[in-house]
């Protein structure tokens, strides 16, 4: 089903901070925005279609989502230059300049979830423009030195219709303050309710 969320995308929303903030980029009918509305996140849709955002908006207030009208191409500037985000989403969307934005848009311990068309993806059908479609491994390198990752594939799918998807969920890990015995003898910065040491980012079973 089309409208459904994701299965990347909820296979690995509980890396997410509980009610964080969450950015939906290219966000379309909301599928997504309303996914995790309705866990309780703040959300924020960002799309050029404003009829889609503007039904996102007349949801139930037990549902609220903001929303921004935003042309994230043709060379218009990126408008959340001063917001950060738990959790950035972006699915079926590509438009590459975004890159650096997206990463940017990340507060420590923000989650990355993205998943789009990648090369293939024309002998079964659309897009079929390379603008459209990732090159192998394009997504790992988009955050090499920037980001964790935690998850990541690179393959065919049947469902929801035959397709060449790339996927990566990925964490900007905190930086650590010195660890016990070190120089200012505070403990390793932690993330969530995890115990001192190395985070943990649990996988799903």
């Amino acid at each position: 089903m089309e409208d459904a969320a994701s299965r990347w995308v909820t296979r690995w929303a509980h890396l997410v901070a509980p009610g964080g903030a969450v950015l939906d980029v290219a966000a379309g009918s909301g599928r997504h925005a309303r996914w995790f509305a309705a866990r309780g996140f703040a959300v924020l849709a960002v799309d050029r279609d404003t009829q889609a955002l503007d039904a996102l908006a007349a949801l139930a207030p037990s549902e609220p989502i903001q929303t921004l009208a935003a042309d994230l191409e043709n060379g218009a500037p990126w408008p959340l230059p001063d917001r950060t985000f738990d959790a950035v989403v972006v699915t079926n969307y590509l438009h590459r300049p975004l890159f650096g934005h997206l990463l940017g848009a990340l507060a420590p311990g923000g989650v990355l979830i993205y998943e789009t068309f990648a090369a293939g993806n024309a002998s079964v059908g659309k897009p079929s423009n390379p603008a459209f479609l990732l090159e192998p491994g394009e997504l790992l390198e988009a955050v090499r030195g920037h980001l964790r990752v935690i998850g990541y594939e690179d393959g065919f799918v049947e469902s929801p219709r035959p397709a060449y998807v790339q996927r990566i969920c990925a964490v900007r890990v905190p930086e650590s303050v010195d660890p016990p015995g070190g120089a200012s003898g505070e403990k390793a910065l932690t993330i969530g309710n995890t115990p001192s040491g190395p985070p943990r980012f649990a996988l799903p079973g």
